[in-house]
């Protein structure tokens, strides 16, 4: 399996809009993303522009149904 990439919250964010997640509530500095036909619930630490942690970006990545592939696909935008 590939190593997920080291990536900042506003990376996440932005991959998790286009897998059609949408922003449900901010509670502090973590933002919730619901998503409206699976249901999935993923928060998001955002801290700006500080990288997220490997084993906490697995944990969104498993919460959002994605392998590390895909949202590596997602990232690069193909």
């Amino acid at each position: 399996m590939p190593r997920a990439p080291r990536v900042t919250a506003p990376q996440v964010v932005r991959v998790l809009r286009e897998v059609g997640f949408i922003r449900a509530r901010v509670h502090g500095s973590h933002w919730v993303f619901r998503h409206p036909v699976t249901k999935r619930r993923v928060v998001v630490p955002y801290h700006g522009s500080r990288v997220i942690p490997s084993g906490t970006l697995a944990n969104l990545l498993r919460e959002a149904g994605l392998s590390a592939a895909e949202f590596e696909r997602f990232l690069k935008g193909s």
